[in-house]
């Protein structure tokens, strides 16, 4: 098993930044690429950034130019950072991470991004 704890999330303003953190504990040797999608209330889950272990990373094109995904391999850690913050980007961020043995994606239980005025 792979647990995944984000932290970081809460409320901002249009044009704000925000730093997003997620921990993997457990079973981290089976863990291939991690990274965020988001969920908001009426939309379709989205996938926002993954990122290899290797370090190559993937961005939806809605977040391009202005959220950039992180990892520390040391410390089993990904980060997102979110700059621009428009509210369009209000919704539950979960942390994710791939297990291609497994053929098995884990999830955080996420935390709430709300960017208003």
């Amino acid at each position: 098993q792979v647990q995944l704890v984000e932290s970081g999330g809460g409320l901002v303003q249009p044009g704000e930044s925000l730093r997003l953190s997620c921990a993997a504990s457990g079973n981290i040797s089976k863990v291939n690429a991690m990274g965020w999608d988001r969920q908001a209330p009426g939309r379709q889950r989205e996938l926002v950034a993954i990122i290899t272990k290797g370090g190559r990373a993937n961005y939806a094109d809605s977040v391009l130019g202005r959220f950039t995904i992180s990892r520390d391999n040391a410390y089993n850690t990904v980060y997102l950072e979110m700059n621009s913050l428009k509210p369009g980007d209000t919704a539950l961020y979960q942390c994710l991470a791939d297990a291609p043995r497994e053929e098995r994606r884990y999830w955080g239980q996420g935390t709430q991004v709300t960017v208003s005025a």
